[in-house]
């Protein structure tokens, strides 16, 4: 049997049809629900912020997100090559410039020290990314955005339940994206949120997710549709309740992957920071020397072991993004460094210590 980069956390399936069950009593299938209520009332908890607005996805969370601030069109937002490529879709979506900034060499989130040169008087927004759960130098991009006058909005997709210093990285800068998409540490089959501290805010995602009515005679706004169902909730409140017992055996799989991968020469492993609750999201390993990244990639596939190229190419080498300015590896020497050897090695709760103990033998005996 395959053993797939990742596989969807799922709860008990009785409990799944305990918690659905009562859709079938009330019909009511979407359009913010009991079920949508309670999820949402839950993650406020469990995140521990103020406003929690849940979307049917993390990418038009993201997209909506972007839109709430009612950036001019044309305006620039410095951002990272080195992620999905959703993060600068939402950027373009919106009638904004994409700004490619490098990332840093360490942990591959956006280089604090490049984001300032590439400031202008058009930038409204950084848009920086939790890669692989790392957090990203919130300080210095606090203190960069204020010194500017400008809003900070994480994709945080990757970092869902995470704590920086005892903070909930939920609340970090002026707008923070989730992504509960069935390949994430905690997902509701598809899914997302959009968490801020302004319940003004708030209600404006409210009206953008909901073609902007608010009663069946008032329309204050013209919005899209990007609802949560009922049924999605659903597997977001079963989740949740096993969250915590979900990111133990991670754990568990991280550190056997260290234990048998550290100290193998050519090899850059994921290194936790202290201050970091990590949800053990990925484990990317970095080829730095005369193992070829794509040799590993395809032997470990000849073997039924999937690995993914994660981040490759970058986004900033998109055929859509080429006529940018910032567009090209070359204006981004590390992130394409690091996207050229980058492997993310099967990851999941349920994944075997055998496996991962197989896994990695293959890796050293190449």
């Amino acid at each position: 049997m395959a053993i797939n980069v990742t596989r969807s956390s799922m709860p008990p399936f009785e409990e799944y049809c305990e918690e659905i069950k009562k859709l079938w009593d009330s019909h009511w299938l979407t359009n913010m629900g009991t079920e949508h209520e309670t999820l949402e009332r839950q993650l406020k908890e469990f995140l521990d912020c103020p406003e929690v607005v849940l979307f049917t996805n993390g990418h038009l969370a993201l997209e909506n997100a972007i839109a709430a601030f009612e950036f001019p069109r044309g305006g620039e937002v410095i951002t990272t090559p080195f992620t999905f490529a959703s993060t600068t879709h939402a950027i373009v979506r919106n009638g904004l410039t994409p700004v490619f900034c490098d990332v840093n060499p360490f942990d591959f989130t956006i280089d604090v020290e490049k984001i300032e040169e590439l400031i202008t008087d058009r930038t409204v927004a950084i848009l920086p990314v939790h890669v692989y759960g790392n957090i990203c130098n919130v300080e210095a991009v606090k203190d960069i955005a204020e010194r500017h006058g400008l809003r900070v909005i994480y994709d945080a997709a990757h970092a869902f339940g995470e704590k920086y210093d005892g903070e909930s990285v939920a609340n970090f800068g002026d707008a923070s994206m989730f992504s509960f998409h069935a390949t994430k540490a905690f997902n509701t089959i598809e899914g997302g949120a959009v968490c801020i501290k302004d319940a003004m805010m708030a209600e404006t995602l409210n009206d953008m997710k909901n073609f902007g009515i608010r009663n069946p005679e008032s329309c204050v706004f013209v919005g899209g549709n990007a609802k949560m169902n009922e049924f999605q909730a659903a597997m977001g409140i079963c989740n949740l309740r096993h969250f915590d017992e979900e990111i133990a055996k991670r754990r568990a799989v991280f550190e056997r992957y260290m234990e048998n991968l550290l100290g193998t020469d050519d090899l850059s492993l994921p290194i936790p920071r202290v201050n970091v609750e990590s949800n053990y999201s990925y484990f990317p390993v970095i080829f730095t020397g005369h193992l070829d990244r794509d040799r590993v990639f395809l032997t470990l596939r000849e073997n039924g072991i999937v690995a993914r190229k994660y981040f490759y190419p970058l986004t900033n080498e998109y055929e859509c993004y080429r006529d940018y300015p910032t567009a090209g590896r070359d204006k981004t020497p590390v992130a394409a460094y690091h996207a050229d050897r980058v492997l993310t090695l099967p990851m999941y709760a349920d994944l075997a210590l055998d496996d991962v103990d197989r896994i990695c033998e293959i890796i050293k005996e190449m």
